[in-house]
């Protein structure tokens, strides 16, 4: 009697239907198939079968048996679940209601369906927003001088001002019905994007109004009366808006907010009507400085009941015209020498008639839905627009700059070291350009993205950091002298910002993505959860074991999943993309097997204390993070017809990717407070050890020299970053020099070989290169063509002097005051 080999034969076909993940009654008559059939082709004996048959029925005939398996195995699970899951409090219930599931869902299934990722539309402007792009926008940027804007006024001059009313910059996402534009979110990322890389104090000022703030919060949840009044003049500029919400004592924790309004009776426009009293301390305000109307969250009370039986009634939204009795605008603040309109409000016992709460009387203590209903879809563009357009700009200037510059006798952009920081910059702006593409794109699908505009918010403005510092580190001392012919320097400075505003990062990472996408994209988790609510024990008991037995069962296909496509080095699995990209499909498809399984292992071990554990948390966002990023990547590549002169980017941009999902993997692992279920899960992720690598140096060059020569994969990552050679775009001169540099460059070798070889006379360039004329080293031809590429080249490699009276800040200031004057 030899019963192994049936047993054995049950245990591979069991194996095999959870890594197709079959259904429980497919997989019990399957296995049972495989123990009777492996059994006689072998030759065992009747009992050799039975025995591992019988073992095999006492598993799967209970679970099959669904009233029994109700009642015997799920009613005392609910019991215990509905004793140990954390009651979600109302603030984190709204947070999770408000936005939508979409391709993140699916890389939390563990095994995504790709075809739905490639089904989605492409990302395309119409031509009326083409348009906008090639005529205001381009207009707008040929206007800047950032220098004027961030040193000498510490604002926009007034003919900015007036060329954004005019041409309807802040009215992008009101509807035209409104008079304003009506834009898709593409457009005005696309907008967004080509502006940054001009000025990010003109970025922030654009992008404002048409984020989280009075306008998208009017036409998602205005009365008839508000949009009427509030729409037009916000789309013409006539209102400039604001919205105040952060302040001294609540940041991060928007729900915690100390500003109060009371509910009462007072004077308004004559009259003696029913309002709330306001008392607010708000700061870090975008806007504020010049806004006409000011957006407030706060805390409604109603002592008196004047509106019902409830006193505190939550958080409110509420619009005060600047002229409001008791409003005060403070002096501005001054973010790291950015000078976009920035300060505090503040105000004590300011009165507002019921009337100016934003949705009316109705909408009283339903703020903090709202806030977070918007901030999904304005948090999925303002940021990310604006560091893809950074990261963008980086590339033309960085690229262009390091073959231009020449030491030793070579282009800086040909020595290793700069080349492995070109790497970097080209890699991670096609990873950010990505990032901000998909999440502009899912809201254009009607998605409330929370957890993709967390990841984009956090990891855009994170690599984006890392691209000014390399950038800065490949100018140099061009970088660092500050003046009208610096053109990264401000970036530079200005990077903490975006990692700071919207949700700092630390806490965006640690508690938010992962926070988040662990419930909202969980296919079982929520479910779970939700089956507690329902008030019918049948119903209940119901709902919760199909929840209950489908999660096990994922569990069990994960863990299958995570250690066949580890044993395999995902080289196995049905995927789509050409013979170039199936292989990364499949590794996409191991590391989402491999956040599903540790997902599930750390709430089913850390249950609530996972919400405390914030760097296991960081660690599974970051897994989640990057195989978002890699899946935008994958589909920004699929719709531009998958370029072969692209593939250098999309390689470095992917291992990087996938590199860090191990070491955020491996994280986890080595940090678990449970030992045990540590080694275990790194036996079932890990079988072979960490194998991935980052991108090699060869693929890195590939990189770099795409950077730093005019190409068909140079164009497509720079997108509509502003590159005319107009007065006041050096980096527009600089690449349109570019060709002319390249050119040059076999030439100047051959010059300087005889120059270094002591063939020619005179001391100085010019003297030089008339003996090499006359020697025949070159033409006439030749020495025009390095005559002209070394005078246009002094223009970038110079840097700028000033004055002493020049730096003094009074100076400056009075004469912001004459020109205001003078306005």
């Amino acid at each position: 009697m030899n019963p192994f080999v049936p047993l054995l034969a049950g245990l591979l076909v069991s194996l095999g239907a959870a890594y197709f993940r079959s259904g429980l009654r497919a997989w019990s008559v399957a296995t049972a198939a495989a123990i009777v059939g492996g059994g006689w082709f072998a030759g065992s004996s009747i009992l050799a079968i039975a025995l591992p048959l019988l073992v095999f029925a006492l598993v799967a005939v209970p679970l099959n048996l669904v009233e029994f398996r109700r009642r015997k195995l799920s009613a005392p699970l609910l019991a215990m679940f509905q004793k140990v899951t954390p009651q979600l409090s109302d603030t984190e219930q709204i947070a999770l209601d408000a936005g939508t599931v979409g391709f993140e869902g699916e890389l939390f299934s563990g095994k995504p369906d790709w075809s739905k990722l490639l089904r989605l539309p492409k990302p395309e402007l119409s031509v009326e927003e083409r348009a906008f792009l090639d005529g205001p926008v381009e207009e707008l940027c040929a206007m800047v001088n950032d220098w004027q804007i961030s040193h000498e006024l510490a604002d926009l001059p007034p003919e900015i001002w007036e060329f954004l009313k005019k041409n309807q910059f802040f009215g992008m996402i009101i509807p035209k019905e409104y008079g304003g534009l009506g834009f898709s979110a593409l457009a005005h990322s696309m907008v967004l994007q080509k502006v940054a890389g001009m000025s990010t104090t003109l970025c922030s000022t654009i992008a404002v109004p048409n984020s989280l703030g009075p306008g998208e919060l009017l036409v998602h949840y205005g009365t008839k009366e508000q949009k009427d009044h509030y729409l037009p003049r916000l789309a013409d500029g006539r209102e400039i808006p604001c919205f105040a919400l952060t302040g001294p004592y609540a940041g991060s924790d928007a729900t915690s907010i100390p500003d109060y309004g009371i509910v009462c009776k007072g004077e308004w426009n004559g009259a003696n009507v029913l309002g709330v009293r306001l008392t607010f301390d708000k700061r870090y305000i975008t806007l504020a400085p010049v806004a006409t109307i000011v957006g407030l969250a706060f805390r409604m009370h109603d002592p008196e009941h004047l509106l019902g039986d409830e006193e505190d009634l939550g958080i409110t939204l509420a619009l005060l015209p600047r002229d409001t009795a008791g409003l005060e605008i403070g002096r501005r603040h001054l973010p790291l020498n950015n000078p976009f309109q920035n300060g505090p409000v503040r105000g004590r016992d300011v009165f507002v008639p019921l009337s100016q709460l934003i949705g009316g009387p109705d909408m009283a203590g339903h703020g903090w839905r709202m806030l977070v209903e918007c901030l999904s879809v304005g948090r999925a563009i303002s940021l990310p627009s604006n560091t893809s357009g950074g990261a963008r700009f980086a590339v033309a200037a960085t690229g262009a700059y390091a073959r231009i510059r020449k030491q030793f006798g070579l282009s800086i952009g040909r020595f290793e070291g700069v080349e492995e920081a070109l790497a970097r910059i080209g890699g991670y702006t096609y990873q950010i350009s990505a990032l901000s593409l998909e999440t502009a794109a899912a809201v254009d699908r009607g998605e409330k993205p929370a957890v993709p505009s967390a990841i984009a918010k956090y990891h855009a403005t994170e690599r984006a950091r890392e691209v000014a510092k390399d950038a800065m580190d490949v100018h140099g001392g061009k970088g660092v002298i500050l003046g009208p012919g610096n053109w990264i320097g401000r970036g530079w400075q200005g990077a903490p910002i975006a990692i700071t505003v919207e949700g700092a990062n630390i806490m965006t990472r640690s508690l938010m993505i992962f926070g988040q996408g662990a419930i909202r994209c969980h296919p079982f988790v929520l479910k779970e959860m939700e089956s507690l609510k329902l008030t019918d024990y049948r119903e209940k008991l119901k709902a919760f074991d199909a929840a209950l037995f489908g999660h096990i069962g994922f569990a069990i296909s994960n863990a299958v999943r995570s250690f066949v496509l580890g044993l395999t080095f995902a080289k196995i699995g049905r995927v789509p993309g050409n013979a170039y990209t199936k292989r990364y499909y499949r590794k996409l498809n191991r590391y989402a097997a491999v956040l599903a399984l540790m997902a599930d292992t750390s709430m089913l071990v850390l249950g609530g204390k996972l919400k405390f554990k914030e760097k296991i948390s960081a660690r599974l966002g970051d897994v989640l993070s990057n195989l978002y990023i890699a899946s935008a990547m994958l589909k920004r590549y699929e719709d531009q017809g998958c370029p072969v002169n692209d593939q250098p980017l999309l390689a470095w941009a992917f291992h990087d990717s996938v590199f860090r999902m191990q070491d955020a993997v491996d994280g986890v692992l080595r940090n678990f407070p449970v030992r045990p279920v540590a080694w275990l899960l790194r036996a079932l992720v890990f079988p072979f050890g960490r194998r991935e690598v980052p991108p090699s140096d060869r693929l890195g060059r590939r990189v770099a020299a795409i950077l730093t020569a005019p190409g068909e994969a140079r164009d497509r990552l720079l997108g509509r970053v502003y590159l005319t050679p107009s007065a006041n775009n050096p980096v527009g001169r600089m690449n349109a020099m570019l060709p002319e540099v390249i050119a040059a460059e076999p030439i100047e070798r051959k010059f300087l070989k005889a120059a270094k070889a002591g063939e020619l006379k005179g001391y100085d360039y010019d003297a030089q290169l008339a003996d090499a004329v006359a020697k025949g080293v070159i033409d006439s031809a030749e020495r025009d063509l390095l005559a002209r590429v070394r005078k246009a080249t002094f223009e970038f490699i110079s840097v700028d002097d000033f004055d002493p009276s020049e730096l003094v800040a009074a100076v400056r200031h009075e004469g912001k005051r004459a020109l205001r004057s003078a306005a």
